[in-house]
C-alpha cells in the first residue's frame, strides 16, 4: 500500500503543450511534447502515447497535469523529461486537465 508521504514525494504541475509532433522512431505510435510549465520550471519534453484520442493539431495550446521530478527517460533518440499524465480508457489515453485554465506550474495539491 502506498503511503500519503510517498504521493506527496511527486510534483505534479500544470503545463501548456507548446509543441507537438510524431514520433516517428518510438515503438509504439507517440508524439513528443514540448510543454511549458511557467517561469520557474520553463519547458519540459516529454514522449507520450496519445495518438488514439488526439491529433497533433488540436494538442498545442492544451493544460495537462504532468510529473516534473522524475529522472529523464531516454526513448529512442529523445530525452523524455516529465510524464503526462492521463488516464487509460477504451478509446486510448485521455489527458488529465485542470478543469478551468489556470496559471502555469500550478502544483497539484
Amino acid at each position: 500500500m502506498v503511503e500519503l508521504d510517498d504521493f506527496l514525494k511527486l510534483d505534479i504541475r500544470v503545463g501548456e503543450i507548446i509543441k507537438a509532433e510524431e514520433f516517428k522512431k518510438a515503438k509504439k505510435p507517440a508524439y513528443k511534447l514540448w510543454v511549458d510549465f511557467g517561469k520557474n520550471i520553463g519547458v519540459k519534453k516529454s514522449s507520450a502515447q496519445i495518438t488514439e484520442c488526439y491529433g497533433i493539431e488540436e494538442l498545442v495550446g492544451k493544460q495537462i497535469l504532468g510529473v516534473i521530478n522524475f529522472p529523464p527517460r531516454q526513448i529512442a533518440d529523445f530525452m523524455s523529461e516529465v510524464l503526462v499524465l492521463g488516464v487509460y480508457s477504451d478509446q486510448g489515453v485521455v489527458l488529465i486537465q485542470p478543469e478551468k485554465r489556470v496559471e502555469k506550474g500550478e502544483k497539484l495539491g
